[in-house]
């Protein structure tokens, strides 16, 4: 039998099996192998990939789903990765047309990177709006933000769950139930007893990545960074959405600089759900 080439392989779901596969296509292009990452989303989503014949994958991507079981309101798709070797031969292509087909009338997002950008245009997605990934160490300058924050309980978890699909505007449980395993803190902001907003920071590599981050106002969402970054010693990276013209300027002035634009693209709605004035950074842009 001839072996398929990449162009006509077949293309799978991918399980947990394939973690290794995964962060292995990921360092071939240069990213970090972020392990915790995609074990997070071929948990909590769903992988596609296309195998090498000689071994691992040739492609890769995962798509994270929102709202009811059965009928997703919202798709997020992420960890689009192509083999070096492989690249710019059509198999991207054919995976995100597969992907794309295979959630039908779903409404999908995705964060571009200018690379990728085209191809998700030639697809039909278009630009909604964009986000400044940060990174450094965080440094308090300045007064502190006068917002209470905690460490998050189980108690909480109810109350976050439904701030999170208001904000959100989507139901995420199965994302937001598993963070206070996936992440190191998950702490909240409150005033008069009642939870404004909250935060995780979990571990990628050597740093600690804030998101998701909901917050009721800026002010808020620096105390929760604040909050944060004073429970580590790792540097800070996060995703904030370039609206938030305010919180972008307060934490590159405390030591987080600007390290890669994203534009955040939809397919089949012109605009995210939610509000975006209280969403201020995602768990990851791979999960939307």
């Amino acid at each position: 039998m001839p072996t398929p080439s990449p162009a006509s392989a077949p293309i799978r779901r991918l399980t947990l099996r394939d973690l290794t596969a995964c962060a292995d296509l990921s360092e071939d292009r240069g990213w970090p192998r972020e392990e915790h990452k995609w074990g997070f989303l071929l948990t909590a989503g769903t992988g596609y990939g296309i195998d090498d014949p000689g071994g691992g994958l040739v492609a890769a991507c995962t798509v994270t789903e929102y709202g009811p079981h059965g009928r997703p309101s919202l798709a997020a798709i992420g960890m689009v990765l192509v083999a070096e070797r492989h690249a710019r031969r059509g198999v991207g292509r054919r995976l995100m047309r597969h992907v794309v087909s295979e959630l039908g009338t779903t409404p999908l997002t995705l964060h571009a990177t200018p690379y990728g950008r085209p191809l998700y245009e030639e697809l039909g997605f278009k630009v909604t709006g964009r986000a400044e990934m940060v990174r450094g160490r965080f440094t308090m300058v300045g007064p502190e933000p006068g917002i209470a924050t905690r460490a998050a309980t189980a108690e909480d978890l109810t109350t976050i769950l439904r701030l999170d699909e208001e904000v959100f505007g989507a139901d995420r449980t199965p994302i937001v139930t598993r963070l206070p395993a996936f992440a190191d803190q998950l702490r909240v902001a409150e005033e008069d007893g009642r939870i404004i907003g909250y935060a995780a920071a979990w571990p990628n590599m050597d740093t600690h990545v804030v998101g998701p981050l909901i917050a009721r106002d800026t002010e808020t969402a620096k105390a929760l960074i604040g909050s944060l970054a004073a429970r580590t010693e790792r540097p800070l990276r996060t995703d904030i959405d370039a609206r938030h013209e305010e919180l972008l300027a307060w934490v590159r002035e405390r030591g987080l600089a600007v390290v890669a634009p994203n534009a955040v693209m939809t397919y089949g709605i012109t605009e995210l759900p939610g509000d975006w004035t209280r969403r201020f950074a995602p768990l990851t842009v791979a999960a939307g």
